[in-house]
């Protein structure tokens, strides 16, 4: 079951059969620096800590489940785990421990991948229930020569449910001799019942630092000096994987043909990255809104063979940097970011707003995605670029607002001194008349006269414009008129019913709310009448009873009123000649003739015939 036996013989398979051996085959960074013990794994030490303290304290579970992203070291974890249970050490006496000797025939057996005892399988190309069946018969017999049969199963969420609930009972109940271990990059997949059976780690992401001083260390080894620069590009490129970046290694490795060495700029050149300092440059000229400058700079990373995806990734990466150099100015003291770039990031950060780069950052996360898809990623990093270039000089939403809020009130002033005025007559002679002289009075207009066109009504959901700022709401209820007015309906109908007035006066506001009012209420009265009046106002809270709300105060009239009208003679002889009647309404006779004729008695009655 495992394939990586026919690998480590030695012998390539490029030569003909009968062709001489010319030496050992070549072997991978990432094979031949595989760790084969707890200590020489690096970045997961949670894993370390845990097993090797449950291996020393004789506490093995039955199942492990080993999830991350590829490359951190399950596989690896998973084989070192096998070594500790079954190493017998140099002496041929020794138990489970978590520092395999490496010496002794498990030990040797299991590292070359020959142990009968040891069986891995790949779920990825094993996925029926058969597979497992053939595993699980296995189970029952011991092992022949290790102290426990080990099965590894690799990418185990690729199994068929079918073969998840075959292993079920055997993986909650194995035998002693057996032990489960499981890998997998998508835990989630992983059905839960299978999880619950087992302990699970989950493996970090290997920082950048720890990266870059393990490939450091394994290039000395190999004899290659590779600057640091360089290091910490690949380190950055494997994005947290082990694996990944010593094949990055590998390959930089293989371009120092003189033995000179290996600079940045070799590494930048086989990943397609741009130079860092030309990305500040980018940068710099896209946030100001030199967008001829910077569709220069990026055609000349292009031809340099910087790819736009990798540009736009650096350029993702940068505002996120600056952003956190905005946020937390100390970020950029990192020793290991370079001086020209802690001096123009400081610049950058601070001259740039936070929501400039809020905006920035959205904008080329939705680039990134035009640029992977696009059938000339070029062209789309250039129209991204145009973009964030237009949009630099655009003011944030707060700053339009607070423009806005400005540029309205001014308006509303200018109209209203304007109302206040006499209106311009076109026939008007504008030249006052000399002192002394009589003024004729206009002549009268005639019948047949155009009468002058009434001013035109102000378009619905417009706020109409104060007569002048000194001429405030003279009492509370004026204050609900006037947002009634302005349609600010919401407003009006919270004041009715959510505020006990303590206090008012014109341009100041004293009330206690109901439970059942918005925090906010307080703020939004105070700047709708500010913006409605042109003066501030203060509106404060408080905790004295206050007045009933005006619904309540309403509410209370009408059914004092309700009860003065059916005390009347009149209205009483009425509701007893109709028995359910009810008194819905009491309207002023006043009102009444506004309406219209008076309407008869018994209509005005709704009677309940229940």
């Amino acid at each position: 079951m495992n394939d990586d036996s026919q690998e480590t013989t030695g012998q390539g398979k490029g030569q003909g059969e009968g062709a001489p051996a010319t030496g050992p085959a070549y072997q991978v960074l990432a094979r031949k620096y595989r760790p084969q013990t707890f200590a020489e794994m690096i970045g997961q030490d949670a894993l370390v800590r845990t097993l090797t303290n449950a291996i020393a304290a004789d506490r093995l579970a039955h199942a492990w489940l080993l999830t991350g992203v590829r490359g951190v070291g399950k596989t690896t974890a998973a084989r070192i785990i096998a070594l500790a249970l079954n190493c017998t050490g140099a002496d041929g006496t020794g138990g489970p421990t978590p520092s395999p000797c490496g010496v002794c025939a498990d030990c040797v057996a299991i590292a070359e991948g020959r142990h009968p005892d040891i069986l891995e399988m790949d779920a990825a190309s094993r996925t029926g229930v058969d597979d497992v069946r053939q595993l699980i018969e296995g189970v029952a017999y011991r092992p022949t020569s290790a102290r426990y049969k080990v099965y590894i199963i690799d990418e185990v969420h690729m199994l068929s449910t079918n073969a998840f609930n075959a292993l079920l009972k055997t993986l909650e109940e194995p035998p002693e001799h057996v032990k489960f271990v499981f890998a997998t990059t998508e835990v989630r997949k992983v059905p839960v019942t299978v999880v619950s059976r087992c302990q699970r780690f989950d493996l970090r992401r290997i920082a950048e630092d720890e990266l870059a001083r393990h490939f450091a260390a394994i290039a000395e080894a190999e004899g290659v000096a590779v600057d640091q620069a360089a290091l910490r590009l690949i380190a950055r490129a494997a994005d947290g994987s082990v694996r990944d970046g010593l094949s990055i290694l590998d390959q930089a490795l293989a371009t120092d043909g003189q033995g000179a060495g290996i600079g940045e700029d070799a590494v930048r050149a086989m990943l397609g990255l741009a130079d860092r300092s030309q990305v500040f440059t980018l940068f710099e000229s896209v946030m100001k809104g030199e967008i001829g400058p910077a569709l220069a700079q990026l055609s000349e990373l292009y031809a340099a063979g910087a790819d736009a995806e990798c540009v736009m990734g650096d350029l993702l990466d940068l505002t996120h940097w600056l952003t956190r150099v905005k946020i937390t100015p100390v970020v950029a003291d990192d020793p290991v970011v370079p001086e020209a770039e802690r001096v123009i990031g400081r610049a950058l950060a601070e001259g740039l707003s936070m929501a400039s780069l809020a905006r920035t950052w959205q904008m080329l996360l939705k680039g990134l995605g035009e640029v992977q898809h696009a059938p000339q990623p070029m062209a789309a990093a250039e129209m991204v670029l145009v973009r964030i270039a237009y949009a630099a000089g655009l003011p944030s939403p707060a700053e339009l607002v607070a423009r806005l809020d400005k540029e309205g009130a001014g308006a509303a002033l200018e109209s209203g001194a304007a109302g206040a005025a006499p209106p311009p007559s076109s026939t008007r002679d504008p030249t006052p008349p000399p002192a002394g002289a009589e003024v004729a009075p206009p002549p009268a207009p005639s019948q047949g006269a155009a009468s002058p066109a009434p001013a035109p009504a102000p378009e619905t959901g417009a706020a109409p414009a104060p007569e002048a700022t000194a001429s405030l709401p003279v009492s509370f209820e004026a204050a609900v008129r006037l947002l009634d007015d302005a349609r600010e309906g919401i407003l009006a109908a919270e004041l009715r019913t959510q505020v006990h007035l303590v206090r008012y006066g014109p341009g100041r506001i004293e009330f206690r709310p109901s439970d059942s009012a918005e925090s906010t209420l307080a703020s939004r009265l105070g700047s709708t009448l500010e913006r409605l009046t042109g003066a501030r106002w203060a509106i404060s809270l408080s905790s004295a009873e206050g007045a009933p709300t005006l619904s309540d105060q309403a509410q209370s009239l009408a059914e004092a009123a309700k009860r003065e009208a059916a005390a009347h003679p009149l209205v009483r002889a009425a509701l007893d000649a109709f028995p359910g009647a009810k008194i819905t309404d009491v309207r002023a006779c006043a009102a009444m003739a506004e309406d219209g004729p008076v309407p008869d008695p018994d209509q005005e009655m709704q009677e309940d015939q229940e």
